[in-house]
């Protein structure tokens, strides 16, 4: 006898849904892509919106990246070694105190090495002074508060102009000179740590004299040989962000 198998419409018949269902598949997978596409491009164009429509804030306890929402996908480093370019209107900046009595301070500023390994650098308190509009260097200097005079620190910080960014740093031993008038200048100036800074603590300071829209900054770390970093000093102290220009 002979047997005759109709596979034909059998075949086409287990094919048609398979089919069917690889195409929805297809479907789906373009319209999530689609979706997924659509919505990159939405809050992209939000996020290039936001930069006129944003007021970014002048003041705060660290103006470090302010707008980092516009720079996020940058890969321009700022000035002064920070990660990414600071606002317009604004100077990056950079400070650090000494290490123990080896690494001096170092103070940076709007790219440039206003005290540094072979500028201005000194045992005692380094200080820069900058014009608070253009940025540009108004005087440097270090005062040796272990074997010098507190005198000449005293004449500096009186001749600081309302308008200026001013930037001090430790470095060895920042206080054994200080008297009472040098230590009310700086509180002035808007230092909350100058009272109690003692023999070889490390601290650094930024503030704006006579500017409102610069809040005063400062670290500061006490002498204690029982949690030292380096012995007889403590670890050292570093700050960096961004300074808002002053305002007319």
């Amino acid at each position: 006898m002979i047997y005759v198998r109709k596979v034909g419409p059998y075949l086409g018949h287990r094919r048609q849904p398979q089919s069917r269902i690889i195409k929805l598949l297809l479907m789906l997978l373009i319209l999530v892509i689609s979706i997924t596409l659509t919505v990159k491009l939405l809050n992209t164009d939000v996020e290039l919106k936001l930069e006129n429509l944003i007021e970014w804030p002048n003041e705060g306890p660290d103006y470090r990246v302010t707008r980092s929402i516009l720079h996020k996908n940058s890969s321009i480093p700022g000035k002064c070694g920070l990660p990414q370019p600071c606002p317009e209107e604004h100077f990056a900046y950079k400070i650090s105190s000494g290490a123990a009595n080896v690494i001096g301070a170092k103070i940076c500023f709007n790219g440039d090495i206003l005290i540094g390994v072979t500028k201005t650098l000194g045992t005692g308190i380094n200080i820069a002074v900058v014009n608070g509009k253009t940025g540009e260097l108004v005087d440097a200097a270090s005062f040796d508060m272990w074997s010098g005079e507190v005198e000449p620190l005293v004449k500096f910080l009186t001749s600081i102009q309302n308008g200026s960014i001013v930037l001090m740093a430790s470095y060895d031993e920042p206080a054994s000179r200080l008297n009472d008038e040098a230590r009310t200048l700086i509180s002035q100036l808007g230092s909350s740590h100058i009272s109690t800074l003692g023999f070889r603590d490390n601290w650094i300071f930024v503030a704006g004299k006579g500017i409102k829209n610069i809040k005063p900054l400062e670290k500061h770390i006490k002498n204690d040989k029982s949690v030292n970093k380096y012995d007889d000093w403590p670890e050292m102290v570093e700050m960096d962000g961004c300074l808002p220009r002053k305002q007319d």
